[in-house]
C-alpha cells in the first residue's frame, strides 16, 4: 500500500500563486487603426478642352482650383470619402523647362525635414512624348506623393497628394497605396492635347 500525503487545498493554491511565471516583462499592445474599406479601382477619361487628358479614378471628383494663386488649367482630384486631394497644376513651357524642373524638384524635397526617405521613379513614354518623375515621400510628410510630367517642349504638369488629416504614415498607408496606384495610372494614361 502506498502512502499519500494529504495537503490542504489552500496550501497547494498558495504555492501555485507564489511560483514565478514567465520571466519576460509584459509588453503593451500597439495602438490599432480603423479599417478603411476602399472601393474597387476603375477609371474614367478626362474629357475637356484642357491641354492635357488622362484617366482618373471614379472614386474622385474633378474640381476647378479656386485658390487665389490658381492659373488656367489647374484642377484638383478630390477623394471626399478618403479626405484626400491631388492638386494638379499646369504650366506652358516657354524656354523655361530647366527652371520649372528645378522649382518643382525643390518643392518635393522640401518634405525631407519630415521624410524618412524620398524615392524617385522615372517614367518615359517616347511614343506619347511623356517624361515623368514620381516622388514617393516616406514618413509623416504633408504630401506623401508628388509627380511632374512634361513633353520638354510645350507642356508641364505637376501633381501633389494631400490629406485633410494630420500626416501619419501608419494610419494612412492603405489610402496612400490606393491613391498611389491611381497616380501611376494617371501618369501612364497622360496625353498632351495640342
Amino acid at each position: 500500500m502506498k502512502n499519500y500525503i494529504k495537503i490542504p487545498a489552500f496550501i497547494f493554491g498558495l504555492a501555485f500563486l507564489l511560483t514565478p511565471g514567465c520571466s519576460h516583462p509584459p509588453v503593451p499592445k500597439p495602438h490599432g487603426y480603423f479599417r478603411i474599406d476602399l472601393p474597387e479601382q476603375s477609371y474614367l477619361s478626362l474629357d475637356s478642352t484642357m491641354p492635357y487628358s488622362f484617366e482618373y479614378s471614379d472614386a474622385s471628383l474633378i474640381e476647378t482650383d479656386l485658390s487665389f494663386e490658381a492659373e488656367p488649367y489647374w484642377i484638383n482630384l478630390s477623394y471626399p470619402r478618403l479626405k484626400a486631394r491631388i492638386h494638379l497644376s499646369y504650366k506652358e513651357v516657354d524656354n523655361d523647362l530647366y527652371t520649372l524642373l528645378e522649382d518643382n524638384i525643390r518643392l518635393a524635397y522640401k518634405h525631407v525635414v519630415k521624410a524618412d526617405a524620398i524615392e524617385e521613379q522615372l517614367y518615359i513614354d517616347e511614343d506619347k512624348n511623356i517624361y515623368a518623375l514620381i516622388f514617393e515621400i516616406k514618413g509623416d510628410a504633408a504630401s506623401p506623393l508628388q509627380f511632374l510630367a512634361t513633353d520638354s517642349l510645350r507642356h508641364f504638369l505637376r501633381g501633389s497628394l494631400y490629406f485633410d488629416a494630420r500626416p501619419n504614415r501608419d494610419s494612412l498607408a492603405p489610402v496612400i497605396d490606393y491613391i498611389t496606384e491611381d497616380i501611376f495610372h494617371l501618369v501612364e494614361t497622360l496625353q498632351w492635347n495640342n
